[in-house]
């Protein structure tokens, strides 16, 4: 009862709401039009955010935290020249991969323009303020107070000397070489592509006999504001001096690739999004105005189609001015948030259309707008909730990643007032189109359409433009709240006439149940091949430089992983031979850059016992002695000592060595595992190290903090559908909502992933509103149904069908036209979107169009009549009887007498 009173003073609300806004209609439809005017203005504030990391990365992950006691001991500043990563180096760098196009880039010619591009790279030169910056002035210094450049330059050129003094040159290992000068270099980031001749020792690798590709990396440093601004026009001539260089040399491939590549790319997808968004946008109103017309020129409503997109736009550019009002700075996320507000504007606006045809001709404009808030603004108002809680939850500050925070706020904000101007401005427009309805006005033309009899006087043409169907004269016409005005509509006269009864066929249903178990099974086989999508290629423009510059990394520098930073952060015995041991065995079966291990080595060479120095002995000649040598001289870096409390010599409180693993085309996934290995090791080993490179910061916790926001947001939907059973006026309502909410998500999960699409912060953002989208569709169906009564289910499918499945469908087909242009952007990110929505819109439209109505003919609720049963028998169409057989079972019958129809459903109670 209590559910009952609810819901009849909340649609009372409403009526009284729709006789407001149509006794103001001027007023409501002005008033979002100056908002939008007024907040539109703001877009002086425009502003783009640089931050990708602060976009993508977790906020709270163990590797920031790792990565800021890493940066307290051992300045990454400092560091990134040997903690190599693929795209998430630190500060600003000019990087490029080298290719030749045929043969070995170690021959002769290509080392020759290889040296000859390095040497370009280093004079070229930035003017600002009147002067010339060139690489020296801007490079990352060594000891030394030299340019830090990569150690295959110096191999290279050591090759070109020695073939110019007609000598031999000394051979180049793989991945680790020895330098001319003794020290040992890891170069599996610099050399790619390598075919070695032969195996070498532990520290020398087997000679290169073909390598393919040449990886060389420019790290500038930039302390001030002026360094980091010649920085970024030093990272803008490196990219043009190259393109120049490529074409002078077309033997060689170049791929550059700079610190701000990939935040120019990410956001490159805004703009090659811009000719295919405003297509979509012709596209979609004029399918509206198609769905919105038919032959009847008073009852037609172009003009509402096309104020569909009118009252979503003036909802996106309201809630876009608020953003620049408060600061927010866009990102190429945002590109969703249209399609949101589009799906949720659009199943709002055509079921208000859809309830205008079922009120009665002869009430006046404002009762029939009445009705229509009435009718179709509860179950719009909990869908628009329901958008409110699952964005909200993403929005909140649990939400990890700040790209899908971000996204859930403003889409709560944007949702919103789509929901206040479909209220307003489209219903203030609805009553100006039921005016001209009323009084029998051309819908276009705003003319009164004669009557019949002075119609036929007029010419062919104009019969043609002026048809209209007239109401019959008398009271008891009149008051028939009759369809068959709106039946020369394409797509009612098509639910009516054919769709509801081929569906609710007898000999349909088997084959769609059939399909539905179909869908499930390949559902679950994508379902169980999910995986994670930290890939930060996936969400910018394909046709860019970094997507080149991934492809070529991907095909030459595969076989090795990033360099791993291996940080020792307590003073531990080092002496110790079982800690020795110990330290050996973590690291065994990684190429290792290891002062470590160099040193074991170093003492070995000496005739001395590594295990039983003291400590004195061991630390002091480490100092004195090892760190003295010039081929030992950098991993000075990699150690720092502290003198001891008792003021007895130094000891080494801190120290790192650099491990690389043997990888698989799978680096991320491999990374991924071998990085949560070496942390749980961490917390069981009695050496408390810690292991660190930026792209960690990317990888860790990232499959939690893209999933979390989505789990939130279903518990939050399924918590409140749960609770709304006491609102609702049957809580069948919400149970059937809950399980199509279900089987869609599973679809869309299972689906997405056979389409290549991985699960990244974009694919969630479209699973949490593919919740909504699954509400918005079904709700109004289920209820049509459930609260049906004195009919068989099959009567009630057909009657739910024809009332929301019109409005549906319209939704359907201008969402997917929408859509479709979006697959032409070139742009992962858009390609990730268009996969996403498109398969949302198909599966939900599926559901709601097949599969619920097949399966509430035969599931509960049951639509028996509990008194006054006839026996089963000569009923006429549509007759309905209740009988008993054998006095034991009743058996209903529906709609057997007529010869058009076949028996439709029979069950047995």
């Amino acid at each position: 009862m209590l559910r009952q009173v609810l819901h009849e003073g909340l649609r009372t609300s409403f009526h009284k709401l729709g006789h407001f806004v149509a006794n103001h209609p001027v007023f409501f439809a002005s008033a979002p039009v100056l908002i939008s005017i007024l907040l539109g203005a703001s877009f002086s504030r425009y502003h783009i955010e640089e931050n990708v990391e602060y976009l993508l990365a977790p906020k709270h992950s163990l590797a920031k935290i790792e990565g800021n006691l890493v940066d307290s001991l051992f300045p990454a500043n400092r560091s990134k020249h040997t903690l190599y990563s693929d795209l998430q180096t630190p500060g600003r760098y000019g990087r490029v991969i080298i290719t030749s196009r045929r043969g070995s880039i170690l021959e002769p010619q290509y080392v020759d323009l290889v040296l000859k591009l390095h040497r370009m790279i280093t004079i070229m030169q930035v003017p600002m303020l009147r002067f010339n910056y060139t690489f020296n002035h801007l490079c990352l210094l060594d000891d030394g107070k030299s340019c830090i450049v990569d150690d295959i330059l110096h191999a290279l050129a050591e090759a070109q000397a020695a073939r110019a003094a007609n000598r031999s040159a000394p051979p180049l290992r793989y991945p680790i070489t020895v330098l001319r000068d003794g020290r040992e270099s890891y170069i599996g980031h610099q050399l790619g592509g390598v075919q070695p001749s032969a195996s070498g020792v532990r520290g020398e690798g087997g000679s290169v006999r073909v390598a393919r590709a040449l990886q060389l990396t420019y790290y500038l440093h930039a302390p001030s504001q002026l360094n980091k601004i010649v920085a970024a026009q030093w990272e803008l001539e490196f990219g043009a001096m190259l393109e120049r260089f490529g074409r002078q040399n077309p033997e060689l491939a170049l791929y550059p690739f700079t610190s701000s590549s990939l935040q120019r790319d990410f956001q490159h997808t805004s703009r090659v999004s811009e000719q295919p968004l405003l297509f979509s946008l012709v596209v979609c109103v004029t399918l509206a105005v198609l769905c919105c017309s038919m032959r009847d020129c008073v009852r037609t409503k172009p003009w509402l189609g096309l104020l569909v997109l009118v009252t979503i736009s003036l909802a996106t550019l309201t809630s876009a001015g608020i953003f620049n009002l408060v600061g927010s700075k866009y990102n190429s996320t945002y590109l969703g948030i249209p399609f949101v507000m589009l799906g949720h504007g659009l199943f709002g606006t055509f079921e208000m259309l859809s309830s205008w045809r079922r009120t009665r001709e002869d009430q006046h404009v404002k009762e029939r707008v009445a009705a229509v808030f009435s009718d179709c603004l509860l179950p719009f108002t909990a869908s628009t909730a329901l958008h409110l809680v699952t964005f909200g939850i993403g929005a909140s500050p649990f939400t990890n990643i700040e790209a899908v925070r971000l996204f859930c706020r403003n889409a709560c904000l944007s949702v919103l007032f789509n929901y206040l101007y479909i209220l307003t401005f489209f219903g203030s427009n609805l009553v100006f189109a039921g005016y001209l309805e009323n009084n029998y006005r051309h819908s276009l033309f705003c003319r009164r359409v004669p009557k019949p009899e002075l119609l036929q006087q007029k010419p062919a043409w104009y019969r043609f433009l002026m048809y209209t169907q007239y109401n019959a004269e008398g009271p008891a016409a009149a008051s028939e709240p009759d369809l068959q005005a709106y039946e020369s509509h394409l797509l009612v006269a098509f639910m009516k006439r054919y769709y509801c009864d081929w569906i609710t066929n007898t000999y349909v249903k088997p084959f769609v149940v059939l399909f539905y178990l179909v869908y499930v099974s390949f559902a679950l086989m994508g379902y169980l091949q999910v995986s994670e999508g930290s890939d930060l290629s996936n969400l910018v423009a394909t046709e860019t430089s970094t997507i080149a510059y991934m492809r070529a990394q991907q095909r030459y520098f595969s076989s090795y992983s990033p360099v791993i930073g291996f940080y020792i952060y307590e003073s531990i015995e080092y002496w110790n031979a079982s800690v020795q041991e110990d330290l050996l065995e973590y690291t065994k079966g990684f190429e290792r850059i290891s002062w470590f291990e160099s040193y074991l080595n170093y003492l070995h060479g000496l005739n001395m016992s590594v295990g039983s120095l003291p400590r004195s002995n061991f630390t002091e000649r480490l100092r004195s002695g090892f760190l003295r040598q010039p081929r030992y001289l950098h991993f000075s870096d990699d150690i720092i000592f502290s003198r001891r409390a008792d003021g007895d010599g130094f000891e080494v409180v801190a120290s790192r060595m650099f491990l690389v693993a043997k990888t698989t085309e799978n680096k991320r996934e491999e990374m991924s595992i071998l990085l949560d290995t070496l942390r749980k090791l961490s917390l069981t080993s009695r050496i408390k190290f810690i292991i660190f490179n930026p792209s960690f910061v990317y990888m860790d916790r990232y499959a939690s903090s893209v999933g979390a926001p989505l789990k939130n947001s279903c518990i939050a939907a399924l918590f409140l559908l749960f609770f709304s059973t006491f609102l609702a006026a049957d809580p069948l309502v919400n149970a059937w909502l809950t399980v199509t909410v279900a089987s869609v998500e599973f679809g869309v999960v299972g689906f997405m992933t056979l389409w290549q699409v991985e699960l990244d912060c974009v694919s969630v953002l479209c699973l949490i509103y593919g919740v909504n989208y699954a509400v918005d569709s079904s709700a109004p169906l289920v209820s049509a149904f459930v609260l049906g009564r004195e009919h068989s289910r099959t009567r009630w499918v057909k009657v739910a069908l024809e009332r929301h499945g019109v409005p549906a469908l319209q939704s359907y087909l201008c969402y997917a036209a929408a859509l479709l242009p979006v697959a032409a952007v070139p742009s992962n990110l858009t390609g990730t979107l268009f996969r996403c929505l498109f398969l949302t819109t198909l599966i939900t439209a599926f559901h709601c169009l097949a599969i619920l109505p097949v399966l509430l003919t035969f599931l509960p609720p049951s639509k028996r009549k509990k008194s006054k049963r006839k026996r089963c028998g000569g009923g006429g169409v549509g007759g309905l009887g209740i009988g008993s057989v054998d006095g034991r079972d009743e058996i209903e019958c529906v709609e057997m007498g007529d010869s058009t129809r076949v028996v439709d459903q029979i069950t047995t109670v």
